[in-house]
């Protein structure tokens, strides 16, 4: 459907602000008189991979590194005073790609910090580092959050810049809950959060505290914005560096494995929203092949040209071995290391090598791109049949069906018609038509294909547009911009969104009806990717408490009844008076869902499955339908959820 594209017009505007467009590499300049020796034609020592491997009790590491095309490769660290000197020269593979050397002596109970030195001039912190050292904001990170971080080694002689640490005695984690398996698809409900903006203190720690609030409302998913290490410490983390290394502006890593590990005890998957289409310039595999403007043209990953319009970053060519087997390597790695049940993939669409200068072009059907998702699929699926691997694709539906009957999830924007339905408004082009929820639109055999949304991070926020916009009658008797009354909007909202079929998301506090604009900031009134307020107090409104409740009442039905992942079902949401008809396959107990998006009250015909009694979930009450159609008439702002009987919560 044309509207699930709109949210292409938003993207490139986003990110770009996240920092300059396209971020240069920093200074990075080694010493331009260290010798270049010829390669030594060494092959790395078998069961040794990418990145830093500790063996011999800890005493002794190899460092291996892919570095095609490279003459000359040094590794500088702590333990050679960050000197490139014979002893420190690394062996080049005898095919030329990798460049790996063996440190020995090491204290294993010590912390190392390391970095290579390329050609004589290009340093560059490790690829694969699960922890780095910032000389320029781990000096911001409260020691509330991560204790302890290394100090900045004043060997490695650069400004701004990034080195990479490792250390063998770093604290393990016992996992407590080895048992966990996420819900079906069919039934997941994602919670997504900006942990920096749910809350205070921006930590782990705190958010596992939380996470009664989260169980309470019924989810049985949350999903991260990213985490992985990004540029600066106060992001929306869109901006990646590092792929491997965990940002500590969150907290530790055994906070962070503590943190999943809490989840999978109350029934919570967790999912990583993760940018694997694009790097920053202090990537250093953005840095490691450079031309001062833009990557090299034999760079194994980067493409030297962005692909597609709303690009930001640089771009990596996923029809590269070398990318693939990147992109590989990390989602196994976060997959394996902290046992998270899911990858979204923002910018999925990025994934091709074929150029478009338009929207329309970038989303039209490519064949490339699907056989590159089908790829990093197939490949997830054989690490874990269970995980959930969600695409910001926003492609032809002819393309995003393919994915989508294979088992992956399009992220799917209803934004705009849900904020034309809550506020009260329809135009002539229908756009408070909110019939995108359900997935045979798309054409869509799966009925889990379509991961459908009202808010999400990069969406206004409902009751925002509700109270600055909101629609009235003509004597103003009912009015959406009344705050009482836009969260009974939200109510109605909701309870149309969890009754489609198939996977739902919740943007934080959506539930409480958060009405700061995606826009503004604690600060500022334009400023998307500022902090934004932090309003648990919302709480205490009898109004905000009541959204909550019906959030939590209809994501339980949601989970608990047949009947919502029916493939046999009725709507028509295009009209004031919007209808859900969803069948139990059993034939136990069959749903109907009315509600009146108008400013007047109004009369429909329902056309209920059968005859007789039927219960109202929310009232409690009964009605009695003798014929069929039955004739309902219902105030602005009505709704109701009948079923045969009382639908179960649990």
């Amino acid at each position: 459907m044309n509207i699930r594209n709109l949210y292409l017009l938003f993207i490139g505007a986003l990110l770009i602000s996240v920092t300059s467009c396209k971020k240069s590499p920093s200074g990075n300049g080694g010493s331009g008189n260290v010798p270049v020796p010829p390669p030594t034609g060494k092959d790395v020592p078998a069961g040794y991979g990418d990145g830093a491997t500790f063996f011999n009790g800890g005493k002794s590491v190899i460092f291996n590194i892919y570095a095609p095309g490279k003459k000359s490769a040094y590794l500088l660290g702590d333990f050679n005073n960050w000197k490139a000197t014979s002893a420190s020269l690394m062996n080049n593979s005898t095919d030329g790609t990798r460049w790996w050397i063996q440190i020995d002596n090491l204290d294993p109970s010590a912390e190392y910090a390391y970095e290579y030195l390329f050609d004589g001039k290009i340093k560059v912190a490790d690829p694969y580092a699960i922890k780095v050292l910032d000389s320029a904001n781990d000096q911001y990170i409260p020691t509330t959050v991560y204790p302890g971080i290394k100090a900045y080694p004043s060997g490695a002689g650069e400004v701004n810049h990034i080195v990479s640490d490792i250390q063998y005695s770093a604290p393990a984690y016992s996992w407590k809950t080895t048992s966990f398996k996420p819900a079906d698809p069919k039934n997941l409900v994602v919670y997504e959060l900006l942990v920096r903006d749910f809350v205070a203190t921006h930590s782990y720690k705190t958010l596992t505290d939380t996470l009664s609030y989260l169980a309470n409302l019924g989810v049985n998913a949350v999903e991260l914005m990213p985490i992985n290490e990004f540029e600066g410490n106060d992001s929306w983390g869109y901006n990646s560096n590092f792929m491997f290394a965990l940002d500590k502006y969150y907290g530790t890593p055994n906070d962070y494995k503590a943190f999943v590990d809490a989840c999978h005890a109350k029934g919570i998957a967790v999912i990583q929203d993760i940018v694997l289409e694009d790097q920053f310039g202090s990537s250093p595999m953005v840095q490691m092949y450079w031309t001062g403007s833009a990557p090299a043209s034999n760079s194994p990953w980067f493409d030297q040209t962005n692909m597609h319009p709303d690009a930001v970053g640089f771009q990596l060519n996923h029809q590269s071995t070398a990318t693939q087997d990147f992109t590989e390597n990390v989602m196994k790695y976060w997959m394996q290391e902290y046992k998270i049940d899911g990858l979204r993939f923002d910018e999925a669409k990025g994934y091709t090598q074929t150029q478009s200068a338009d929207e329309g072009s970038w989303a039209a059907y490519d064949a490339g791109r699907i056989a590159t998702w089908e790829k990093y699929n197939t490949y997830m699926k054989s690490i874990n049949p269970n995980f959930y691997v969600i695409l910001e694709y926003f492609a032809a539906n002819t393309e995003e069906s393919v994915l989508a009957n294979q088992g992956m999830m399009m992220w799917t924007n209803l934004s705009t018609p849900g904020e034309q339905a809550t506020m009260g408004y329809n135009d002539s082009g229908g756009s408070w038509d909110i019939s995108g929820l359900f997935y045979d639109g798309y054409g869509f055999t799966a009925p889990y294909g379509l991961i459908s949304y009202f808010e999400s991070h990069d969406q206004e926020r409902l009751q925002y547009k509700n109270g600055m916009y909101g629609n009235s009658n003509a004597d103003k008797s009912y009015n959406v911009k009344d705050l009482a009354t836009g969260l009974k909007r939200d109510e109605l909202g909701a309870v149309f969104m969890f009754s489609s079929p198939g996977p739902k998301m919740v943007w934080e506090f959506g539930e409480l009806g958060y009405d700061i604009s995606v826009n503004a900031s604690k600060t500022s009134s334009d400023d998307k990717l500022g902090d934004k307020p932090i309003l648990w107090n919302y709480q205490a409104d009898p109004n905000r408490h009541h959204l909550y409740q019906v959030y939590s009442r209809m994501i339980r039905m949601k989970t608990h009844n047949a009947a919502f992942t029916s493939t046999t079902f009725t709507y028509n949401l295009g009209g004031a008076v919007k209808v859900i008809q969803m069948l139990d396959p059993n034939s136990l107990n069959n749903v109907e869902v009315v509600g009146n998006f108008d400013m007047n009250p109004q009369t429909a015909s329902i056309s209920f499955p059968s005859t007789g009694t039927w219960y109202d979930n929310f009232s409690g009450t009964t009605i009695n339908v003798t014929t069929l159609p039955y004739s309902m008439t219902l105030a602005p702002g009505e709704y109701h959820l009948y079923s045969n009987t009382a639908l179960k919560l649990q």
